[in-house]
């Protein structure tokens, strides 16, 4: 399912930029966020009877088939997320991300804001991640494939995109592993500009609502809120500027000033265990699931 924790853009920045004070300077102030009453934490997917509507999973589908038909697809994402204030209360933070890739191993991401600006691209050969204001850029070989190069980089640099359920070859695989709960909530005449059929879903993790274009089958809007989150913040993703199967330029996928930029090596944010050690349950190098 969609949309990852806010922590994962902020992951990101540090994997790639750890010597940056920009990056560092970016990641909000936190504080304890306040308890929820029990009975609001009890309220959570895990607790809902298994039921999955065949209408809900047939829009899915159709959304699914859409976006995987797709030679090549370009879209704007914005993906706001909370994070808890000073005073427990969560502030809203957002970035905008410019998505553009060819099935099956071409991908850019140029995110201008907010925050500092980063734009990834993977060729099909290397995957090069590079900061244009401080001119630095991280290059690795890469595997042959976009989903591969996704968890490539989330092994080797924790780097995660809160749209990647839609880029992979097969998102109805991803949104719908582990499903517990899928049903159609109604149509929507305000979200993306266009008439919308709004679909909710939950597994054990997450629950989260979908807005797809009744017509085009396109995602417009996802939103979701985690279940092991105490102060349930929410996460969301608008889509817009769609576009599928448009011929691309030959160098939309490379960088000539990222590839004359200053070299740094892809490194993770987070402690890892020493070298023979068991990995933690769930961090076993998948990418966490996207909701």
């Amino acid at each position: 399912m969609m949309i990852c924790h806010g922590r994962a853009r902020t992951a990101m920045l540090v994997a790639l930029f750890a010597a940056l004070p920009a990056a560092a300077s970016a990641q909000p102030q936190s504080a304890q966020p306040a308890s929820k009453p029990k009975a609001a934490r009890a309220a959570t997917p895990a607790a809902v009877e298994p039921r999955l509507d065949p209408k809900a999973l047939e829009l899915l589908k159709a959304m699914s088939a859409r976006l995987a038909g797709a030679r090549t697809m370009s879209f704007t994402a914005v993906s706001t997320y909370e994070s808890p204030s000073q005073i427990g209360l969560p502030l809203a933070y957002a970035t905008e991300s410019e998505v553009t890739l060819q099935r099956p191993d071409k991908l850019k991401v140029i995110t201008p804001g907010d925050g500092p600006a980063t734009e990834v691209y993977y060729d099909g050969k290397t995957i090069m991640a590079y900061a244009p204001a401080e001119n630095l850029v991280a290059v690795a070989d890469a595997p042959p494939t976009i989903d591969a190069v996704l968890k490539a980089a989330y092994d080797k640099a924790a780097i995660y995109f809160p749209f990647t359920d839609v880029i992979v070859a097969d998102p109805y695989k991803d949104i719908t592993e582990g499903l517990q709960v899928a049903f159609v909530i109604g149509q929507s005449h305000v979200v993306g500009g266009t008439t919308t059929d709004i679909v909710a879903i939950a597994d054990k993790q997450v629950f989260s609502q979908i807005w797809i274009g009744t017509d085009d089958k396109l995602p417009r809007m996802m939103r979701a809120v985690y279940a092991s989150d105490p102060a349930q913040r929410r996460h969301q993703t608008e889509f817009s500027k769609w576009s599928l199967d448009a011929d691309l330029p030959a160098d939309t996928f490379a960088s000539p000033a990222a590839a004359g930029a200053q070299r740094i090596q892809f490194a993770r944010p987070d402690p890892q265990p020493p070298r023979g050690a068991t990995p933690a349950a769930g961090k076993k190098g998948k990418p966490p699931k996207m909701k």
